[in-house]
């Protein structure tokens, strides 16, 4: 039965990680990346561990015990203190945070994937006939395919925040058969976003904006019920093709946290693979209640 309690040899893999990783990064940072002087022959061409417990502000014996992996007390401030000194990266950090048995940090996006939102739109379109949208930690769209538009009815002249929409746009609810059950579900799932970022205050206008916009978010909200994403059954009536049966699972990128990629597969009831292929087609386009997203 599975414990908290680290065992031992968890602890010594643990320990041991914690030195190899601080060992290989101070290795790679140079004096000169450091703001030091370059004087002195060196062994290795990186850092001296007393001149990252000194840029750290750290006691030298400190940071040799701890690079040396011996079971010491750590604090957030010190270990984001020697992460500054060995340069570490957001994901580097909270494996930093890891490996001294401290809960690690909110995930930071990685500046070298703040540019991935073209993959992610190539990614979305891939998954056509079916419909793929992703938000942002607010849940505003952010990006999603044609086939959003027409079976979601997603579009640019109602709110792009998801939870608002929900709510808010009568097409979206006269389509969604069984809203009034799973809007319980959309809340306790939008409170748990909240419940990660209680500082946020986007979390917190989204919420004013949606408690002024509907009594019944209202209602739901002061249930104060909380549920992770995951994946939901939506049962949807479309005026061309009847009844859609989809199930929509929510992914996320570790590159981007910010980012939620909400992707809907078809059920195998009431043929709704073939349905949305239809849809997407020229024949059915023609047919859309609404312009679709340009």
């Amino acid at each position: 039965m599975a414990t908290a309690v680290e065992s031992d040899a968890a602890k010594r893999h643990r320990l041991a990680e914690l030195r190899e990783f601080l060992m290989s990064r101070r290795a790679r940072v140079t004096p000169a990346e450091a703001g030091l002087p370059e004087g002195g022959r060196r062994r290795t061409p990186g850092l001296r561990r007393e001149e990252v417990a000194v840029l750290a502000g750290v006691g030298v014996s400190w940071y040799q015990w701890l690079e040396q992996g011996r079971d010491i007390t750590v604090s957030p401030q010190v270990l984001d203190s020697v992460a500054r000194v060995l340069r570490l990266s957001a994901i580097e950090r909270r494996h930093l945070y890891v490996l001294a048995a401290l809960n690690p940090p909110a995930p930071e996006i990685d500046p070298g994937a703040r540019d991935m939102c073209t993959g992610l739109r190539r990614l979305i379109d891939a998954w056509m006939p079916f419909p793929a949208v992703i938000m942002d930690a607010y849940w505003n769209a952010v990006l999603y395919n044609d086939s959003a538009s027409i079976v979601l009815g997603v579009r640019p002249e109602i709110s792009q925040n998801c939870l608002i929409a929900f709510f808010t746009d009568p097409l979206y609810r006269s389509r969604m058969g069984g809203w009034e059950h799973l809007a319980p579900r959309v809340v306790a799932q939008f409170r748990a976003a909240c419940s990660e970022n209680p500082e946020d205050d986007g979390f917190r206008a989204v919420v004013e904006e949606a408690k002024a916009a509907s009594e019944e978010f209202v209602a739901l909200w002061e249930r104060r019920d909380i549920m992770p994403g995951g994946q939901v059954r939506k049962e949807l009536e479309h005026p061309l093709v009847g009844t859609l049966v989809l199930e929509s699972t929510q992914l996320r990128v570790p590159a981007r946290p910010d980012l939620v990629i909400v992707l809907h597969t078809p059920l195998p009831e009431a043929d709704t693979a073939a349905k949305l292929e239809w849809l997407v087609s020229p024949e059915g386009r023609r047919g859309a209640m609404f312009p679709l997203a340009g």
